[in-house]
């Protein structure tokens, strides 16, 4: 799957959004993490370790998230219900209006030979579209919220 997002949140708030694994993240990306499903599991400076689902979803996924690189969020799926792995990242660039563009891709590999057609279905079609707008609306709600 891969979409581009352009929201009013700055760089700098859109890498606090996106690395925040405090009981805070499921407010922030309300519609696109169960809070039921979501689970800290390790973290460090640049790194985190979670446990997470969209809401709805039967898959969930324990990913590894790293933010070393300033302008990249990086993810390995190290753990799946759906059996398989994957990978992906976020890079955030500044827009000219003082907010920022952001192209994000990710991939699920190995997933078991039941599980594929659900997913194939995720990463094509309308998906990309509609989790960017969902993203675009975390983003802008957190800019608004963070200069109130």
């Amino acid at each position: 799957m891969r979409f581009d997002v352009r929201t009013k949140a700055s760089p700098e708030q859109v890498r606090r959004a996106l690395t925040d694994f405090t009981a805070r993240r499921p407010q922030i990306w309300n519609r696109t993490l169960d809070p039921k499903k979501y689970e800290l599991r390790e973290q460090g400076d640049t790194w985190a370790v979670a446990r997470e689902s969209t809401p709805g979803s039967p898959f969930w996924v324990v990913s590894r998230y790293d933010w070393s690189d300033t302008a990249v969020i990086r993810w390995t799926v190290v753990e799946s219900s759906y059996g398989g792995a994957g990978d992906g990242f976020a890079h955030i660039t500044p827009d000219d209006d003082g907010g920022s563009r952001l192209h994000v891709e990710w991939t699920n590999t190995g997933a078991r030979l039941s599980q594929r057609p659900m997913l194939f279905l995720l990463h094509l079609g309308p998906m990309a579209r509609l989790i960017s707008r969902m993203w675009t609306s975390a983003l802008d709600r957190y800019a608004q919220d963070d200069q109130s």
